[in-house]
């Protein structure tokens, strides 16, 4: 048995400590991990590999959620299970000096127990709607990102993501999305995608990917083989997709051609059931069909797949935990998002390599391709983050002036009878709805007055979230419309509303509902950003179509 295995527990035990202190706050205190002797990835991985125990190496699959909110409470998942990663959620976050801590801490009991190989620790900052961390900079989201049509401005998100997450301790982000979404119904979707169009979608993805792997960040494109066009969410639930392949080929395939052949780091899976590409019934994650045959044998993807969280109801309806996980890893996953029972997972898959089930060599090369990728992203290199360092990134001017450029050439003018907009300098505004306060501040803070009562004020704007599905939101536009004055509508979800939102004397679509898209949607109104954004969508039910939009 190696000397560092018969001193593990003593390593581990120390460890403790440091964790529950904040984590390796001196360079020289951070556990060092055992470095490979070439400097070539694929070679350093096998060389690694050949020194972990099967324990060791059914872990580097498992990525569980983080458990709490400091290192100390993770120490027996790991020196148990060896995992290859964590997830972030808003739960275990709360402030620049915690979360670095935070990750130095889990990154010091892993590289001071096993095998001491470094930790994957991701987040879903997708931005926009999907957004889990308590600091930094908020972009809008992806469906405004394509609104800009500019590949710099998806770079731009990426980029800026990439620096704020490498400063807290992260290096991989679960984005971004590469769904084509063409169903306005979609619940689960939507504005995380950059449209409806392939080509518009593979471009923004392609861009992101590239600039987040350009700042040391694993990007994950997500979710194969797509998840536009469903209208069940496979967080509770199996959406089924019945379209034939030459459609799907054709609208949900190109983006993640894209990815494969821009040999972007890591794909994740969808909790999806398409019968043309699978008819056993299983979702994609479980479907050696999906991953084995078409993204690595017809694609030729050969980066790390990871599936979408394993506790999700789409990929939980016919087998338990352990089978779950075991039956990913047949299909040719080669992480397990979120096990929600990590033992079970580590068990089962331990288990059927033991009975053949799965083989060493299915085993080991999934092993080798986090390994590698590991090595390729400097994760064995990486320093401690510092949260007096991370402070000052997060809170940027440049970073903030970064968001206001995309959300400004995102917003998108729809409709404009008689020249409503821009508003008349100085007139009486009455703003209600989602975002009114914001919006509001915005306006007032421009020098217009602030109406109590639609009968006061020159131009009426209500503000909508998703008003498609909710009459309260409809009945609010059309009280609106009831009392004579101008109604102007700002879209901050997904721009299909205006299908049900007849005779608007004005319609602006932002896309995201974050502030810096309502400042946005402010300085719009207010004439001080002349409207850029086009359509990255259709609008069934309307005349409206894919790159429409106005300018003053």
């Amino acid at each position: 048995m190696p000397l560092r295995r018969l001193l593990a527990p003593l390593g581990a035990g120390l460890l403790l400590l440091s964790a529950a202190c904040g984590g390796g706050g001196e360079d020289g205190d951070r556990p060092e991990p055992r470095r490979p002797e070439s400097s070539d990835p694929a070679e350093g991985a096998a060389e690694l590999m050949a020194d972990m125990s099967l324990e060791e190496k059914v872990g580097q699959l498992l990525v569980p959620v983080v458990q709490g909110t400091t290192a100390e409470e993770n120490a027996d998942l790991i020196e148990d299970h060896h995992p290859g990663g964590f997830i972030y959620f808003p739960d275990n976050l709360s402030d620049v000096e915690q979360i670095t801590g935070l990750s130095n801490g889990l990154q010091d009991l892993a590289t001071g127990s096993g095998a001491g190989v470094p930790l994957f620790l991701g987040v879903d900052q997708e931005q926009g709607m999907v957004s889990r961390l308590p600091v930094g900079t908020r972009f809008p989201d992806a469906m405004a990102v394509g609104a800009t049509r500019d590949p710099e401005a998806a770079a731009s998100l990426a980029g800026t993501t990439a620096e704020e997450l490498t400063a807290l301790g992260l290096n991989l982000d679960y984005a971004p999305v590469a769904d084509v979404n063409v169903n306005p119904d979609n619940p689960v979707i939507g504005i995380r995608s950059f449209g409806s169009d392939p080509a518009l979608v593979g471009e923004m993805m392609t861009a992101e990917a590239r600039a987040f792997e350009e700042g040391g960040v694993v990007p994950v494109a997500k979710h194969f083989p797509g998840h536009g066009d469903t209208d069940v969410d496979s967080h509770t639930g199996l959406p089924t997709i019945d379209k034939p392949r030459e459609e799907w080929e054709r609208v949900d395939l190109p983006p993640f051609e894209q990815a494969v052949d821009a040999d972007i780091d890591a794909i994740m899976t969808a909790h999806v059931f398409m019968p043309e590409l699978d008819d056993s019934g299983e979702p994609s994650t479980l479907s050696e069909n999906v991953i084995t045959g078409i993204l690595r044998g017809e694609l030729g993807y050969d980066g790390v797949v990871s599936t979408d969280a394993l506790n999700m109801e789409g990929v939980r309806q016919t087998h338990d935990d352990g089978e779950i996980a075991v039956r990913a890893v047949l299909a040719g996953a080669d992480q397990l998002l979120m096990p929600p029972d990590v033992e079970a997972a580590h068990s089962a898959v331990t288990a059927a390599v033991e009975e053949g089930r799965i083989s060493e060599e299915r085993l080991e090369e999934s092993v080798l391709r986090v390994l590698e990728l590991k090595l390729e992203r400097g994760l064995y290199d990486a320093e401690p983050a510092d949260a007096a360092a991370a402070s000052d990134v997060l809170g940027g001017e440049e970073h903030a002036a970064a968001a206001r450029d995309v959300a400004d050439a995102s917003v998108t003018l729809l409709r404009n009878e008689g020249g409503v907009l821009p508003l008349e300098e100085g007139s009486a505004v009455r703003v209600i709805g989602s975002g009114s306060e914001e919006i509001g501040a915005a306006l007032r803070d421009k020098g217009y007055a602030l109406a109590d009562s639609a009968s006061a004020a020159d131009t009426v704007v209500v503000g909508t979230d998703g008003a498609r599905g909710d009459a309260e939101q409809k009945g609010l536009v059309a009280d609106a419309r009831a009392s004579g004055t101008p109604v102007v509508v700002v879209a901050q979800g997904n721009p299909y509303d205006i299908a049900e939102l007849p005779d608007l004397d004005g319609y602006l679509a932002t896309y995201s509902s974050v502030d810096v898209s309502r400042e946005a949607a402010a300085r719009v109104l207010a004439g001080e950003v002349d409207p850029s954004g086009r359509l990255p969508v259709d609008i069934p039910g309307t005349d409206l179509e894919f790159g429409d939009g106005l300018s003053y």
